[in-house]
């Protein structure tokens, strides 16, 4: 602790937040990765054979999204024949499924939409492992309830799955609203975007992803991110993740305290992923080693280095050499200010706002890690 410990932590959390984001659009440039398109041809030639897709749409407690949803689906710019909706109705306590069924049972609908059902509630992965293996077609794609869909992103999402080296095609989530979530999400997506144009991006779009049947391997039932193991799977195989702009999902930008309960459980689902597949940690196994360690362990790390810092300087101010004295008392005191805005959020303005969004997200991280170590994160969402 002190001074070098103070320098380290910064340094380390500016190259997590800022420096990583600044190497991979630098890499995203000098060394783009190459595009190629089914058969070779332009992505308006009609004479490209599109593939059947089947979509995969699990199911809780949904009766207000599914109407709006399955309208999105069928608005899809792709060809009646070739599309079919699966939907998996996971324990719904609501009339879900009696909603579901309906919409099947509709004309025109008999051989587009195909309802399953469980009484238990058993999570998204029990959902996957039931659909998958009933679909028809040779392109999956995954989604959640929620999210309406633009009526280009299948056609999108299947011009990107044209290219044999790319295992999953990935869509961009659109956010509205002025929460915190929403700023990091851009943020985070302008990363994704970046990844995708060097190598590849790590995880998927729960709500926009496709995938091939062929791929699919069934999923161990209590994986709590399914849209990490799949793509994290098929990047140890030597497949890629195409981030699809053109695809796009739209939700609405959760609230701090709603955020924190998602985050803390995809983190959690984060841990565990890295002690089910440590192969992810090994430069010598994983071909997208350098942006998991920048992308995702740095970030799992950053609450410790964010206490780290804040101990070191303090102790650095009160202690160390005088010199470097002056230096850690502007740190601390530029630690206090950000603390506070974080705890006045809103009230503090923009900046406020982003800083207890950060600090909330950070949190989070931390009982992500109790979650994991004592077993408590739920499967279900």
């Amino acid at each position: 602790m002190g001074l070098v410990g103070a320098v380290v932590a910064l340094a380390v959390l500016a190259y997590t937040y800022f420096g990583y984001p600044i190497a991979i659009w630098a890499l995203a440039r000098v060394f783009p990765v190459g595009r190629r398109r089914a058969g070779g041809k332009d992505e308006g030639n009609a004479d490209v054979a599109l593939p059947m897709v089947s979509v995969c749409l699990p199911v809780f407690n949904g009766v207000h999204f599914l109407p709006e949803k399955i309208q999105s689906l069928l608005a899809e710019d792709y060809p009646r024949d070739r599309l079919e909706i699966l939907v998996y109705c996971d324990g719904c306590t609501d009339d879900s499924e009696q909603v579901a069924r309906a919409l099947a049972a509709a004309p025109g609908m008999e051989d587009r939409m195909r309802v399953f059902s469980n009484p238990a509630r058993r999570g998204k992965p029990t959902a996957l492992n039931t659909l998958c293996p009933a679909a028809r077609g040779d392109l999956l794609l995954l989604n959640d309830a929620r999210q309406p869909l633009s009526s280009n992103a299948v056609r999108a999402l299947v011009l990107a799955m044209g290219d044999e080296n790319v295992g999953c095609a990935t869509g961009n989530l659109m956010l509205k609203g002025a929460a915190g979530s929403g700023v990091y999400w851009r943020y985070e997506n302008w990363i994704r975007k970046q990844e995708s144009r060097f190598r590849g991006v790590l995880g998927v779009t729960g709500p926009l992803a496709m995938m091939r049947r062929a791929d699919f391997r069934p999923l161990p039932d209590d994986v709590i991110l399914d849209d990490m193991w799949i793509p994290m799977q098929l990047g140890l195989a030597g497949k890629r993740v195409a981030f699809v702009a053109a695809a796009e999902a739209y939700d609405t930008a959760f609230e701090d305290d709603r955020e924190f309960q998602r985050k803390a459980r995809t983190l959690a689902g984060n841990y565990q992923l890295f002690a089910r597949m440590p192969a992810l940690l090994n430069p010598f196994v994983n071909p997208f080693w350098f942006e998991t360690i920048s992308h995702k362990i740095l970030r799992l790390v950053a609450p410790w280095l964010m206490l780290v810092l804040a101990v070191s300087s303090l102790t650095a101010a009160l202690c160390g050499p005088i010199g470097g004295a002056p230096a850690m008392r502007a740190l601390v005191l530029a630690q206090v200010a950000f603390y506070a805005a974080a705890l006045l959020g809103r009230r503090a303005g923009r900046l406020g706002g982003l800083a207890r969004t950060f600090v909330v997200l950070n949190s989070a991280a931390v009982v992500g890690l109790l979650r994991h170590l004592t077993g408590s994160q739920r499967i279900t969402w």
